[in-house]
């Protein structure tokens, strides 16, 4: 499947949560948010792995984990479909901009515009 076609699929499930009067500030609120959220579930579930299970990644672990990823990638979907931007193109285009990096040597550092 293609990330467009899964982020045409996911928004048929959205509930287009909107604060306040601005059209797009409106909508991109709430999956903002909750993108954060679901990418520091993650996190801690992959925090108790170290802390519980001394970083073994067991057979139900994984599939916790795959569950997760699956939460950000649907707000990461919805995050591009309220700004209007195709995943297939912020895919694409983010692998170029690390492939320049590479090139580069510029890989390892920080900041967006090196």
């Amino acid at each position: 499947m293609k990330l467009s076609e899964y982020q045409t699929r996911a928004h048929r499930t959205s509930l287009e949560t909107r604060y306040g009067a601005d059209e797009v500030m409106g909508r991109l609120l709430y999956p903002t948010l909750k993108l954060a959220g679901e990418a520091g579930e993650f996190g801690e579930k992959v925090g108790k792995l170290l802390r519980d299970k001394g970083g073994v990644i067991g057979p139900e672990d994984r599939d916790a984990l795959a569950d997760e990823l699956g939460d950000v990638l649907w707000y990461v979907a919805e995050v591009a479909t309220v700004l209007d931007v195709d995943l297939d193109h912020v895919a694409t285009d983010n692998l170029e901009k690390l492939r320049s990096r590479a090139d580069r040597g510029v890989i390892q550092g920080s900041g967006d515009d090196r």
